[in-house]
């Protein structure tokens, strides 16, 4: 399987999570709520983002800063980092509310351009065989995983 359709099927679970919280965000009662749903996305959010970075954008670094997008990605994945850091330090659920939600729409737009940018340039740039390989690399990391 190809490292691209591996991204975009963990895109789509990303965007189910996103869903859910959502959802969820207006039931909160408390920060401690919020902030378990932040550290979640968080822990989730930094296995894909290590993956993406290492076996699909710094192969593609160069096409990216010549397309004028690689400080568009950095700036989102500033972006949804700073807003979870954010939700731990909230005062009021309120607070923690909004900047989870901000979280999840630099989430989804920062996925919209991987899906719309990053991986048709992959496709284009890349052979099939690299893909593949690379596709196997994430396979071997996530058997890396402990159980």
């Amino acid at each position: 399987m190809k490292i691209t359709d591996i991204l975009l099927a963990e895109h789509i679970v990303f965007h189910n999570i996103f869903d859910f919280i959502e959802r969820e965000l207006p039931q909160l009662k408390t920060v401690a709520e919020a902030r378990l749903l932040a550290r979640l996305l968080e822990e989730l959010l930094r296995g894909h983002s290590k993956t993406e970075d290492d076996l699909v954008l710094a192969p593609l670094e160069h096409c990216l800063e010549q397309m004028g997008q690689r400080d568009t990605f950095e700036h989102e994945h500033h972006e949804i980092d700073e807003h979870l850091l954010r939700v731990h330090k909230a005062r009021t659920v309120a607070e923690a509310r909004r900047l989870l939600q901000h979280a999840v729409t630099y989430s989804r737009k920062h996925f919209d351009h991987e899906e719309r940018i990053v991986f048709p340039l992959a496709e284009k740039v890349m052979k099939a065989s690299t893909l593949k390989e690379l596709g196997q690399a994430w396979l071997k990391r996530r058997d890396a995983l402990p159980a």
